[in-house]
């Protein structure tokens, strides 16, 4: 780990986890935790500076410290606070522009961690059945979070052909679930009964809070013996979950909507505040994506404590009983099952919905041989 660490975006609840993290590193002597909001949770010895990284202002912060690690969380697709999305967007691709501005400059800096999403890859009827790292999307989001990831990712590929000296590791994140997440998705996953894309049951993945934090600070330090923490990586918990099952395990009754109406509720949710329900995350609940992590495994040497199952019954938990709990979802489907009309075919899928209904585990459709 680098003597001086920066961290963007301390004042978010995962870059507080990590500043906090971060200190008990061995050989880190300072942390510099900078964000242009005033974080409301502990950052532990950290030194907060209250700085826009929109502003030519953080070169300054960079060569005061003498920092030579440099961790960029602040690349988000939710808001913080009262700010719209033209806010975001700046924050997200400015940002990241003057922030790497500064890191070239600055003869200190000597590892270079930023913070991505699978949503680079897109969402389209015609995606491959698995993303890998060097995998082109067949679509390229017009805009949204996904499109300030994509502008983010060439900004840091130019940054690392002029500064080869510097190490850059670009972690592409699933979504990222668990006891107190802050994305869209969880605000979707969170509605009392969840609109769902008539005759479409996405596959999703999912990495927890926790393991976020560990592979942060795998990237941000010395590769250990036999793995390499520079590159572009997809980071996520074993297996996928179809929404629908996701939708049963939350106890959530699901609306199919036709897909032209899907937009027309997405606006309505967002009008209301209830969710920010973007076209990007439509076609996300329409196409689903999944990545695979072999390079995870094999070349950063990071395995995920979290399964995406395990990811979900974390989040599962955090957020209570829903309308429809599963267990009553079950009974339905047994009393379904023993009807008289319900033939063979009907029974068999009545016991599998049962099974998918009451344990998670089982109903992992694990991905190691796409790894």
């Amino acid at each position: 780990m680098g003597k001086v660490v920066l961290v963007t975006g301390a004042a978010r609840q995962l870059g507080g986890r990590f500043v906090r993290r971060v200190q008990r590193e061995p050989g880190v002597d300072r942390v510099i935790a900078v964000d242009a909001t005033e974080p409301g949770h502990r950052l532990g010895d950290a030194v907060f500076v209250r700085a826009d990284i929109r502003q030519p202002a953080i070169a300054r912060v960079l060569a005061e410290h003498s920092v030579d690690t440099v961790v960029h969380l602040n690349v988000s697709g939710k808001a913080l606070g009262a700010v719209g999305r033209s806010a975001i967007k700046e924050t997200n691709v400015i940002g990241t522009m003057q922030l790497l501005g500064a890191c070239q400059k600055s003869p200190t800096v000597q590892r270079l961690v930023v913070k991505s999403t699978t949503s680079v890859y897109g969402a389209a009827p015609r995606d491959p059945a698995v993303f890998t790292e060097t995998t082109p999307p067949k679509s390229v989001s017009s805009g949204g979070f996904a499109k300030d990831a994509v502008e983010v990712e060439g900004y840091v590929r130019g940054f690392a052909r002029r500064r080869p000296d510097v190490a850059v590791c670009v972690l592409r994140f699933a979504n990222i679930l668990g006891p107190m997440p802050d994305s869209p998705l969880a605000d979707y996953l969170a509605l009392p009964v969840l609109p769902t894309v008539l005759g479409y049951d996405p596959r999703l993945q999912f990495v927890h809070e926790d393991d976020v934090i560990d592979v942060l600070g795998i990237a941000a330090g010395e590769p250990r013996r036999g793995t390499l923490n520079s590159g572009t990586f997809n980071i996520a918990g074993d297996g996928v979950l179809l929404l629908s099952q996701c939708a049963r395990r939350l106890g959530r009754p699901t609306v199919p909507v036709l897909l032209p109406a899907v937009t027309w509720v997405g606006s309505a949710l967002r009008a209301v505040g209830m969710t920010d329900f973007s076209p990007e995350q439509i076609r996300l609940l329409t196409h689903g994506r999944v990545v695979s992590t072999s390079q995870m495994y094999e070349t950063l040497g990071f395995r995920p404590r979290f399964t995406t199952a395990e990811t979900f019954a974390e989040y599962a938990r955090s957020r209570g009983p829903g309308l429809l709990p599963p267990e009553t979802v079950g009974r339905a489907v047994d009393r379904l099952a023993a009807l008289p009309l319900a033939g063979p075919a009907r029974r068999k899928q009545a016991v599998r919905a049962t099974a998918r209904t009451t344990t998670a585990r089982t109903t992992t459709q694990t991905t190691h041989g796409a790894r």
